[in-house]
């Protein structure tokens, strides 16, 4: 549409506003909470007793958010301002009792738990004042039907809630927090495990705003160091390498002696020592065989490191997806929410009948357990890549949901894939194998040293006692005559080379047609997903603004729009399935190609 001078266009409604002032928010919520500790500082001169009324906070939190659960109150931006008012209103009574007590302590006492109980007990009635008079002097607001209620009922609701809760676990938790903090010396194990279970009930609920975030990159990154499966890689790449030096794998040294009649009638003896020694080429051999082997232990620790990448890269692809689908549900759910009231009073008025605020309770019940379904889909998902990254903490993925880039068919990228790496090795190993076999065909070198007595007259006519020693050198030659057994052996492990050659040309051709097919998928996704963005998109937001101006002028009636709402729901979802599966392909692709 084209305007004359002068003339432009904006974009409002409900769910803008709620974006724009949940940004404000954003500054305001943690604003208030910066003055409300910098104020307890000056007050009390003590960044320890700052933090322990700030432990009213989370306290009041719990009350709020339970009160607002109970009453089927959604967030909105009016509870959010009650939340801030809520905090100021509940450090009040933590000042009241930390006073008290800081009180009654420079008076002399010394007793930290006479102390918090004898002041427990003298500030208990202005405790209760201060928690009764705010509540009850928001009681109008919460029970309110008239005009506005719908903003005061949830900011009411959040500080009455807040306050009552609060108030009772303070008076409770705050004493024992104090006698923890101001006890000196060491702390006892009794006392550091209720320190414990309190820090975590106070700070449980925010668990999840605690987690951490983490883009693709970082995760690959994390995933490829402390993953197990593999660090056992790495541990058998490590046994493997140690292997390589004991190919001098020689044969044991025999160690001989003789007691008797070894030489003549007379007692004699005799020790000896004799050693096999193989040649030269078999321990060469052996060695390379060794070698190949860790060579092909190396290659099956990159494939693995291949597939943990996948791994992670699919894991953020359906989480992503998922959390997008989940904020398209959320956004269609919030507006279901404002047509079920609006239903509600036209239905009161007489204005409608039962079918269009039944249908949209129907609608809106299935986006709620579409939504359901959704985040515990994350869940999975998440504690899938908790394990693949061996991570005991939650990890969150924070990346752009389409994690796919402009990709290039690289046919030479395959010869490098470690999939067929491995089975070219397998073929290294194989020969190396038959060279060893062949190797058990060569002769083997005997050397021995004797050493024996002798009594009597020898062959030069002299005569000896056995005192004298006589030395002999000993060398022999193994040599294999039966040796049928071993050339089976060695036609065996050629057809074992001839089944590694098989296997790779195998594979060769199973990654070319599976390069081909995810190329091919790739660019067909790519095209469904550019026409969603070029176009489709773009249509589906025309008709929703078309639509909301019909719905307000009167043109079209409720159940219309709802039919034109779901409609440009379905066709985001399908966006993102789309997205999903050029994602999917995209890895899939990457992963061929060893990138």
């Amino acid at each position: 549409m084209k305007f004359p001078p002068g003339y432009y266009v904006t974009y409002g409604g409900s769910f803008e506003n709620l974006n724009k002032a949940k940004n404000r928010l954003m500054i305001a919520v943690p604003v208030s909470l910066i003055l409300i500790f910098l104020l307890l500082f000056f007050a009390f001169n003590s960044v320890k007793q700052s933090l322990l009324i700030y432990s009213a906070i989370p306290l009041s939190a719990i009350g709020g958010i339970l009160f607002l659960a109970a009453r089927g109150l959604p967030f909105s931006i009016s509870a959010g301002v009650g939340f801030i008012a809520l905090f100021g209103v509940a450090v009040l009574n933590g000042i009241v009792l930390i006073a008290e007590f800081n009180r009654m302590k420079a008076q002399g006492m010394k007793n930290l738990a006479s102390i918090v109980i004898k002041g427990t007990k003298l500030r208990l009635r202005p405790v209760l004042m201060t928690a009764f008079v705010a509540s009850l002097g928001f009681l109008p607001m919460a029970l309110s039907n008239g005009s506005g209620a719908e903003v005061q009922r949830p900011l009411a609701t959040v500080v009455i809630g807040g306050l009552l809760v609060a108030t009772f676990l303070t008076l409770f938790v705050l004493p024992i927090l104090y006698i923890i903090f101001e006890k000196s010396g060491k702390v006892k194990p009794k006392t550091k495990m209720a320190l414990t279970i309190i820090f975590m009930l106070f700070f449980g609920l925010n668990y999840g705003y605690s987690q951490e975030k983490i883009d693709l990159k970082k995760a690959t990154e994390i995933a490829l160091k402390n993953n197990l499966t593999l660090k056992n890689e790495r541990e058998k790449t490590n046994y493997a390498d140690a292997l390589i030096s004991t190919y001098k794998n020689t044969p044991t040294t025999n160690f001989l002696s003789d007691f008797g009649q070894v030489n003549s009638a007379y007692f004699d003896t005799r020790f000896g020592v004799s050693q096999v020694l193989k040649l030269p080429k078999t321990y060469n051999s052996q060695k390379n065989a060794f070698t190949e082997e860790w060579r092909a232990q190396k290659i099956n620790e990159a494939i693995k490191e291949l597939e943990i990448k996948r791994a992670v890269q699919l894991i953020f692809s359906n989480y992503l997806c998922l959390n997008e689908k989940l904020k398209i549900l959320q956004k269609a759910d919030s507006g279901y929410h404002n047509l079920v009231e609006k239903a509600s009073l036209r239905l009161q008025k007489g204005e409608t009948n039962i079918l269009e605020k039944t249908t949209f309770d129907i609608q809106k019940s299935s986006l709620e357990l579409q939504m359901a379904q959704s985040k515990s889909e994350m869940q999975v998902w998440l504690a899938q890549l908790q394990l693949v990254m061996a991570n005991e903490n939650t990890i969150v993925p924070d990346d752009n949901f389409k994690l796919t880039k402009a990709l290039i068919l690289d046919s030479l990228a395959l010869q490098n894939h470690p999939n067929l790496a491995f089975l070219a090795q397998n073929i290294n190993i194989a020969k190396a194998n038959t060279a060893v076999e062949q190797t058990k065909l060569l002769p083997e070198l005997l050397v021995g040293y004797n050493n024996g007595s002798f009594r009597g007259v020898g062959a030069n006519e002299k005569s000896y006692n056995g005192f004298n020693r006589f030395h002999s050198v000993q060398f022999g030659l193994g040599i294999p005559i039966f040796k049928g057994f071993l050339k089976e052996k060695i036609k065996a492990s050629k057809i074992n080379e001839t089944i590694a050659e098989n296997n790779f040309n195998i594979e060769k051709k199973v990654l070319n047609n599976a390069l081909m097919a995810a190329y091919n998928q790739y660019n067909s996704h790519q095209k469904i997903v550019e026409n969603f963005e070029n176009l489709t998109l773009q249509n589906i937001k025309k008709i929703h603004e078309v639509a909301l101006k019909q719905l307000s002028n009167g043109e079209i009636n409720y159940l219309d729009f709802v039919q034109l709402a779901n409609q440009n729901m379905s066709i985001e979802l399908s966006y993102l399935e789309a997205v999903k599966l050029l994602n999917e392909s995209a890895i899939q692709l990457n992963y061929i190609l060893n990138k």
